[in-house]
């Protein structure tokens, strides 16, 4: 499901701006790897990632200081809504940042933190793929950013990882994330029925989408 602020959201699993995956831009993170997933690097998560720059955005290893911003990013009911989380955010988001089953950075855009983008990867060396996941503050959808930040990251996969094959997969109903990711490269594969359960106790369809190395868009 590859889900700046302050209490004003100045402050990437979104609404209905440009680019907000259902986890991407707002979907909840899933308690432990989901089935395909495994520890990246063969079980081995670097403590501490590189800073990454794209066009427009800053991806630099997400820090506890960043905690409240990201808890009001996910108290939005945009990013709520596919990301949930329960009543306490800031627990939440201090649990996910614990789990050493994804690398994640803090996505910020002239300073301002906007968002979180992570990565976990299959280590089976026969199925070698990796996933993306991002959620992105309401107040900043529709400017590219979203789209700069998966690029920047679908990047550092392929040419420092050397990863072929990404996948994400945003909601079946979340159109803008599904048309940010198509602007990254990434095509959908097929629909997951009856794949994540909503808030409201129901069972949801999911998108699978895919980006292969030599697709990835400049």
């Amino acid at each position: 499901m590859l889900r700046s602020t302050s209490a004003t959201l100045l402050d990437i699993k979104i609404s209905g701006a440009e680019c907000f995956p259902e986890r991407a831009l707002g979907r909840k993170p899933r308690e432990a790897p989901r089935p395909g997933h495994g520890t990246p690097f063969g079980g081995i998560v670097p403590s501490m990632p590189m800073t990454l720059r794209g066009a427009r955005v800053v991806l630099r290893p997400t820090v506890p200081s960043d905690v409240p911003s990201l808890a009001a990013i996910r108290a939005t009911p945009e990013v709520y809504a596919r990301w949930q989380g329960g009543e306490d955010l800031v627990a939440a988001v201090r649990e996910d940042l614990a789990d050493p089953g994804a690398e994640r950075w803090t996505i910020e855009d002239e300073g301002a933190v906007i968002g979180l983008i992570q990565w976990s990867a299959e280590a089976d060396p026969d199925y070698r793929h990796a996933s993306i996941d991002i959620y992105l503050d309401p107040a900043v959808h529709g400017r590219g950013l979203g789209t700069d930040a998966v690029r920047t990251l679908a990047r550092h996969l392929i040419a420092d990882h050397g990863h072929h094959r990404i996948v994400i997969d945003p909601a079946a109903d979340n159109t803008a994330a599904i048309r940010c990711y198509g602007k990254v490269g990434f095509r959908p594969v097929g629909v997951m029925r009856s794949y994540e359960r909503g808030p409201d106790g129901t069972w949801h369809d999911g998108l699978l989408m895919d980006l292969l190395a030599e697709e990835l868009t400049p």
